[in-house]
């Protein structure tokens, strides 16, 4: 292949995920200085704003029940920001392993049918990243435009009698801050901006987590190609049955360490989601008894949201483990028995190998 070509997949592989996450400094392979520790802590300020101003609104006692449950879900989302853009920036060497192999595999791949393999998994990526992101973009433009569209607010902002609307619940604690009601508008801009910047700390790191397992699994359905077609007529046998071997476990480890580094983030994602899911479920069905159209759609709508969430986690997940277990099959299903006999006895060793790691899982 041709440089040109070499580049066009890499930019087609990576440049969304590269425009998301280094707005929030947790891009793997940027310079890490001082700008990108800026952007990150900007990120982690608007995520944490993201929390402070709900709860001061919870405190103060300014909203109703389904305000309440607003404020819940907005602290929620919050929090996992400020968790994932953390937790991603201090063990962000995972992720700079596997990123810099998806480049070194997207430089070296001169088979037409394995490049195939890879650009169809980097264009399942590009599609999650786009209907997820453009989701949560076009709800927070929405959350920032509907005060502007509010005339009372902005008639009558001088009557101290009017309740003012804000992107984020936060009237309470922009008066308790003695904030002047007359810059209004630029409150509500700069709260657009904190909307778009937490939403991209808690699902910009998803969809860059999920872009490069998706690689992974391209990487060991390709293994798998290899193993099936392995020729047994060609020179240097071993040394090329030994290539494969070792391919595998690089990928085992590349996989382990993706592993290791979301159990913690899935864990306190699954226990915070799950307590939302109930807590939302139960405003359904109350506003199924009263026949409240809006709670019915805002509600299945966050619903919905929360549990795409997880399923894409738990769906790819799956996908590496199945292409993984299925590597002893390839092994199986290849013409091991034209082996050499040297060989051939340790083909078994291997496919023992391969059960132990299942068991490991």
């Amino acid at each position: 292949m041709t440089s040109e070509q070499y580049k066009n997949d890499i930019a087609y592989a990576m440049t969304p995920f590269k425009l998301i996450t280094w707005l929030i400094g947790v891009w793997p392979l940027q310079v890490y200085d001082i700008y990108s520790l800026l952007r990150c802590v900007f990120g982690i300020f608007c995520a944490i704003l993201f929390v402070v101003l709900p709860s001061m609104e919870l405190y103060f006692g300014c909203t109703d029940i389904e305000e309440n449950i607003d404020c819940l879900t907005l602290i929620c989302c919050g929090l996992l920001g400020v968790m994932k853009t953390t937790w991603f920036r201090i063990n962000t060497n995972s992720l700079i392993i596997n990123y810099n192999s998806a480049l070194n595999d997207y430089l070296t791949i001169d088979n037409t049918n394995e490049r195939d393999i890879m650009r169809k998994h980097a264009f399942i990526g590009r599609i999650l990243c786009f209907f997820f992101l453009a989701f949560t973009y076009f709800s927070c433009l929405i959350h920032g435009v509907i005060p502007f569209l509010n005339q009372d607010n902005l008639i009558n902002i001088t009557n101290t009698d009017t309740v003012l609307k804000y992107a984020i619940p936060s009237r309470c604690a922009l008066e308790y801050f003695n904030f002047p009601t007359s810059m209004y508008k630029i409150y509500c801009l700069i709260e657009i901006v904190i909307l778009i910047i937490a939403a991209t700390a808690n699902l910009g790191n998803d969809v860059l987590f999920l872009n490069i397992t998706l690689h992974i699994c391209g990487q060991v359905n390709i293994l798998r190609l290899r193993f099936m077609n392995f020729d047994v007529t060609s020179p240097r046998i071993y040394d090329r049955f030994n290539a494969l071997i070792q391919r595998h476990c690089y990928l085992i480890m590349l996989a382990r360490k993706l592993t290791n580094l979301i159990s913690f983030i899935l864990l306190i994602e699954l226990f915070i989601i799950g307590i939302l899911i109930c807590i939302i479920g139960f405003q359904l069905i109350l506003a199924l008894k009263v026949n409240d159209i809006v709670m019915i759609g805002k509600s299945l709508i966050t619903l919905s949201a929360f549990l795409i969430q997880l399923t894409l986690f738990s769906s790819i997940g799956n996908y590496l483990k199945s292409e993984m277990e299925e590597i002893g099959l390839s092994i199986y299903q290849s013409a091991w028995y034209s082996f050499p006999s040297k060989l051939t006895r340790n083909v078994i060793f291997i496919l023992m190998q391969i059960d132990w790691d299942k068991e490991d899982q």
